[in-house]
């Protein structure tokens, strides 16, 4: 973050003197600006997808047996398991075959399969902390299911789901092997632009667009302490 606010010609720190010039060069770039704006589309497309999955996989899991449970569970964290780099080229062999590679499409599939555990687990957790029978009493007193979840549910699953879509954003707008492997024709997230312009240049452009990516991190912790207060996120 230092070297981004430098006057000098050079990623140093300290810097030589403060600037913003770096950052204004990053928003000249083209390429930059249009690689920042995919990452962002497909990241928060990735953080609206994977809450209602993650929220459909938490139900799913409460309502299976205790041995039962365990192994779905496994199986929504599989995707940890396994290296990014056979990951990627699994699916760019799937999305071969279902006519879907080398587009906007599959690449968000791959994102979405990618960051789906990390945000599953922190909404799963939240779910297995509302007492059963809060579920009991909103029904014993006329509530429709639908009614107990958006009410009841809903509203006490909160932080942790906050802090899944949060999970999400950051794990999907980092994703380098992946998008690699999947990305559109023509298209390109932050991770492989930057590397791109560090192949021919070490400007402080880089550092700069290091610095948007920090600053967006602690946009969402912002945003958590905001919408449901970091005591109960975590």
């Amino acid at each position: 973050m230092l070297a981004s606010f430098t006057g000098g010609e050079l990623m140093r720190v300290p810097p030589q003197g403060l600037s913003l010039r770096w950052f204004i060069a990053f928003f000249q770039r083209q390429d930059l600006v249009d690689a920042l704006l995919m990452s962002l589309r497909v990241a928060s497309v990735t953080s609206i997808v994977i809450c209602v999955l993650g929220m459909m996989a938490a139900l799913c899991s409460q309502a299976l047996s205790k041995r039962l449970a365990i192994v779905f569970q496994i199986s929504m964290t599989l995707p940890l398991l396994v290296p990014e780099l056979l990951t990627a080229i699994g699916l760019l062999f799937f999305l071969y075959q279902i006519g879907l590679a080398k587009t906007f499409l599959g690449l968000q599939m791959g994102h979405i399969l990618i960051a789906f555990p990390y945000a599953y687990v922190s909404i799963v957790a939240a779910f297995r902390q509302i007492d059963p029978a809060m579920e009991e009493a909103s029904a014993s007193l006329g509530a429709s299911g639908w009614e107990t979840f958006r009410r009841i549910l809903l509203p006490l699953a909160a932080p942790g789901i906050v802090m899944g879509a949060v999970f999400a954003f950051i794990t999907s707008f980092d994703l380098y092997t992946i998008s690699l492997l999947l990305k559109p024709v023509g298209g390109n997230t932050l991770p492989l632009a930057l590397f791109d312009f560090l192949t021919y240049e070490f400007r402080p452009t880089a550092a700069a667009a290091a610095t948007l990516s920090i600053l967006l991190s602690a946009l969402g912790v912002g945003l958590i302490q905001k919408i449901v207060g970091l005591q109960r996120a975590f």
